[in-house]
């Protein structure tokens, strides 16, 4: 499926794609919505120099053509902050570490088929890392997905936890900033225009009042934002959070809050646009808390703190509320939940993970070959006490990277039947969180820009034609 060059994929394209004088053009979407999209979306992932630049250059403007194109959640979640948006709702953000493309089409299968416009795709710093996806290749999938699809509308692409780790902050402060600040650049420049901050490491609980706790956090917070101000597109403000508890530490309080808030409008100069959202701890996990055996822990979760949290995070500073982090793995009957107490967001990750590990027609000897590289490559996350069961499911997504290509090679049928089964979780979730017919609320509200661009951007020289005979 990898194309040797430029023209063996364009190709591919014949009678389906045109370039001509700088624009893309759909000549058959019909036809495009089929195995030429499948190719193209593969050769952006895995092919290498041209090819890879110009497949995703394709995709990013097939997706502004189509009127697909990445958007940021901001002014819908400062209307809700204003009051003007009623119900309750709960907007998912899914993180997609694996299978992305099959995954991000289940998401959309099970979207359009309950009239969802509220939901997000997201990665974070660390996922970026042992997944083996940057930003570019991320919303290049995502958007082809769509396309793939027939999905119409704003995709809210965003990078999660973008966070500062306390301890390289203490040995190179300087450089663990830049790194941050780096991966800024590279995921709006990919067309990542929310961004959740993640200074939250920084808390440091010995300091005698909440505010002095809070310090490092809301500073950092602050000076991030400012970036991230400098480096959005004309015509969109990107959605950023903040963070004020690390999660898997102590519930957040409505101290904290204030503390936090106050001091990160403090930082900010006159008239710029702050914050959309808060992220707090409740008392969930990343992954899930693992039992010996590998199972997981029915964790309880203080929604009573995440109602109060996101009531403050509106009423008091108008934002859309608070958002609770590690809820993937919570017993069915939690999700409901989130929406009757107004939290504004909730982010989903290992879950979707544990659907594809752990389906029935995944091979076993591939996942035998995985959890042998992680017992081998990762021995040193193996804990004191921990049994051979928790240590494998906590690094299991370690193993997500290195086998990325051998995920995406699984039978076309093992691929589907796993597709549906992430179908139907992502459709649970759609109506537990009240996202349902949430598409014409989000049109109102959210218009991104055409942002176009050129082969240059994907480091490819000249203009690039596809026409004549490739095209008729």
């Amino acid at each position: 499926m990898i194309a040797q060059s430029p023209a063996e994929l364009f190709h591919s394209l014949k009678g389906i794609v045109a370039v001509k004088e700088g624009k893309v053009q759909v000549l058959d979407e019909g036809r495009l919505r089929g195995p030429a999209l499948d190719t193209l979306v593969f050769n952006a992932v895995f092919a290498e120099g041209e090819v890879q630049a110009t497949a995703r250059y394709l995709l990013w403007e097939l997706g502004q053509v189509l009127g697909i194109r990445p958007a940021s959640i901001h002014e819908l979640y400062m209307a809700r902050g204003r009051g003007e948006l009623q119900g309750e709702w709960t907007v998912p953000a899914m993180n997609l570490r694996t299978l992305t493309y099959d995954m991000a089409r289940a998401v959309f299968r099970a979207a359009l088929a309950r009239e969802v416009g509220a939901m997000i795709f997201e990665i974070a710093r660390s996922e970026i890392g042992y997944t083996d996806q940057r930003p570019a290749e991320y919303a290049t999938v995502v958007i082809g997905a769509a396309i793939r699809e027939g999905y119409r509308g704003p995709l809210f692409i965003q990078g999660d936890h973008f966070q500062v780790s306390a301890k390289r902050y203490g040995t190179e402060p300087k450089a663990e900033l830049k790194a941050v600040e780096d991966l800024i650049r590279e995921a709006i420049a990919a067309g990542f225009f929310n961004i959740d901050i993640d200074t939250s490491t920084l808390v440091d609980l010995s300091r005698p009042t909440v505010a002095e706790q809070q310090r490092t956090n809301f500073e950092l917070c602050g000076r991030f934002t400012e970036v991230i101000r400098e480096l959005e597109p004309e015509g969109v403000t990107i959605s950023v959070g903040g963070e004020i508890g690390e999660v898997g530490g102590k519930n957040s309080t409505e101290e904290e809050l204030r503390a936090f808030m106050d001091g990160y409008n403090r930082m900010l100069p006159a008239g710029m646009a702050g914050l959309s959202k808060l992220s707090i701890q409740t008392g969930t996990a990343h992954g899930g808390v693992v039992l010996p055996d590998g199972s997981l822990a029915r964790v309880k979760i203080d929604f009573g703190t995440l109602g109060r949290l996101s009531r403050v995070a509106r009423e008091e500073y108008g934002m859309a509320g608070a958002v609770q982090h590690g809820a993937s793995t919570l017993p069915p009957e939690a999700f409901h939940k989130f929406a009757e107490v107004g939290a504004c967001e909730v982010h989903l990750a290992t879950g979707f993970q544990n659907i594809i590990y752990d389906h029935e027609l995944f091979p076993a000897d591939l996942r035998g070959e995985i959890y042998a590289h992680i017992k081998k490559a990762h021995a040193n996350q193996w804990k004191e006490g921990q049994t051979e069961e928790q240590f494998i499911y906590k690094n299991r997504k370690r193993g997500l990277g290195p086998f990325k290509r051998r995920f995406w090679d699984l039978p076309e049928e093992t691929r589907a039947e796993i597709g549906r089964a992430l179908e139907a979780q992502f459709g649970f979730l759609f109506e537990q969180l009240g996202v349902t017919s949430t598409g014409e609320m989000v049109a109102a509200h959210v218009r991104p820009p055409e942002v176009h661009k050129t082969p240059a951007d994907f480091g490819l020289e000249g203009e690039l034609e596809i026409g004549g005979d490739l095209a008729d």
